[in-house]
């Protein structure tokens, strides 16, 4: 199988910086950096003054090296903005030149590449974030998805997809990678075997995917991923952009057709004589616990007796700078500990004992405190050049409102926020979602989001959110805090309050929209 060494990339890098000394310089247009910047991670921020650069890493497993130089780099440089994203990896924000170019390099003596996080390329895999370590999982994935991230990434040197890919590995029915929804996703099985899906994904036309094959053995993944990209180049949508995504397959060859093609492909792909066997080692946790205990809203039990992991939520998945220093500080003698970053900006810290979680427990003590304020946001408008509000901005303004409001932990549930359509923030699969809008009113336009309630990524019963209405973005910390008074007084919890009224949110959001 053929593989890239992370340092062939380094090659790559003299034309990277070439245009990047000429945004700089003023001498190529934001649109026109974007469209190459964005095959190497790195994107301008809207103001055009600073840059963004996304570190990608299979399923968010951030090792200890990994970790520690990502938080060297963060000192180095003074970055200011970290945002753990919900594909798993983790974007530095506010960068100059200089630190651009020494993180992308750096990064590779790491094994964290860069390129293609962004552009029309694969994209970072995810993976269930607790793979290998949760309790009732069907296997262990994560080994396989990062085998199928350094197979997607000799992509990048080949003939260009219409647009990105993103590919997805569920461990079980949870589903936080949307793995039943991503552009192909493999979906673990009791029997130890994958179903696969294809042709999904959040955003405009949103689409659950289609099942394109059943009891698919694990060593023979990277034919259904080479014939995945076979499929998009010859059906994919080359001439319009907006149009350009896997799921719009779906309509124009129909589902019956979409499945068709993509096992023509892959009988194409069988047929070719490529040897894309996988031959993985599954790594075993060895280290033991040592009979001391640990416990609270943020410590899981793993399936290794006697370990734990623990869950740091910080607020929109955006930890201080000096989190992941501190962090690494306390675990680096820590036997088998490492990092994994979820689909929903918590990172998880494993493999603990109980007394090791204690002490991570401590240092990471600044993070959400109820389920409420594990809420997702993507990083919102006043860094995105697509974006149109400030998702960020608005989930500190629901968070203090909760906490002024003296709310019970489960009154009300995790809400996902978009700062525009796009979905980053997964506000289509959220209890309860806002995606960025705007209303006028008298010929003034107001900040405002739309509501999206009662969705689900859950294998089996995923459902996209009823879109309700626009609220103005002042009156969303109102709505939810009367919201959330609402569920206590009856002494229950935000999903059995919505079981019991299933058009209760509609009824007390009726004052709030426009």
């Amino acid at each position: 199988m053929e593989m890239i060494n992370p340092q062939e990339w380094k090659k790559d890098l003299p034309a990277f910086k070439e245009k990047t000394d000429r945004f700089y310089a003023g001498e190529l247009s934001k649109a026109d950096y974007k469209g190459f910047s964005g095959g190497y991670g790195s994107y301008a921020q809207k103001d055009g003054k600073a840059s963004m650069i996304r570190l990608r890493m299979a399923g968010g497993h951030l090792t200890k090296d990994k970790l520690k130089f990502i938080a060297d780099s963060i000192k180095t440089y003074n970055v200011d903005k970290v945002h753990l994203t919900t594909c798993q990896a983790i974007q530095l924000h506010n960068l100059q030149p200089e630190a651009i170019y020494g993180i992308m390099e750096g990064g590779l003596d790491h094994g964290i590449v860069t390129m293609g996080g962004g552009g029309d390329f694969p994209r970072n895999v995810t993976v269930s974030p607790l793979s290998g370590v949760q309790k009732g999982e069907y296997f262990n994935v994560l080994p396989y998805a990062e085998a199928a991230g350094e197979y997607l990434m000799t992509f990048i040197k080949k003939e260009v997809m219409p647009r990105k890919l993103k590919v997805g590995f569920s461990n079980g029915p949870a589903n936080e990678t949307h793995a039943t929804f991503r552009d192909l996703g493999f979906v673990a099985r009791e029997d130890g075997n994958f179903d696969v899906y294809s042709a999904g994904g959040l955003g405009n036309n949103a689409r659950f995917g289609l099942k394109v094959a059943e009891n698919v053995k694990p060593e023979k993944i990277l034919y259904y991923i080479c014939a995945m990209r076979e499929t998009f180049i010859a059906h994919g949508n080359y001439k319009q952009r907006g149009r350009a995504r896997t799921r719009y397959m779906q309509e124009t060859l129909g589902e019956e057709g979409y499945i068709k093609a993509f096992h023509e492909k892959l009988d194409e792909v069988f047929a070719s004589g490529q040897d894309l066997d996988l031959h993985v080692e599954i790594p075993e946790v060895t280290k033991q616990g040592d009979e001391s205990k640990a416990e609270g809203k943020r410590v899981i039990e793993q399936k290794q007796e006697g370990l734990y992991a623990v869950a740091y939520h910080p607020f929109g998945g955006c930890p201080k700078p000096e989190k992941l220093g501190q962090i690494y500080d306390v675990i680096k003698d820590m036997d088998e500990v490492e990092a994994r970053i979820s689909p929903d900006e918590t990172m998880y810290i494993i493999n603990l004992t109980g007394d090791e979680a204690k002490k991570v427990l401590e240092v990471t003590n600044d993070g959400a405190e109820t389920l409420f304020e594990t809420s997702v946001s993507c990083i919102g408008a006043t860094i995105c050049q697509v974006g149109l509000r400030d998702s960020q901005g608005l989930l500190h303004k629901v968070i203090k409102a909760e906490r002024e409001a003296g709310l019970k932990d489960g009154s009300l549930p995790k809400i996902h926020i978009s700062g525009c359509m796009s979905s980053c923030g997964t506000h289509q699969i959220g209890e309860i979602g806002f995606h960025g809008s705007m209303k006028v009113i008298d010929k003034v336009a107001h900040p405002a989001f739309v509501l999206h309630i009662n969705g689900s990524d859950y294998q089996g019963k995923e459902v996209m959110g009823e879109e309700v209405g626009t609220i103005l973005e002042e009156d969303i910390p109102k709505f939810l805090v009367k919201l959330g008074h609402t569920v206590e007084s009856e002494g229950l919890d935000y999903a059995q309050w919505n079981a019991k009224h299933p058009e209760g949110i509609k009824e007390i959001a009726k004052e709030y929209l426009q």
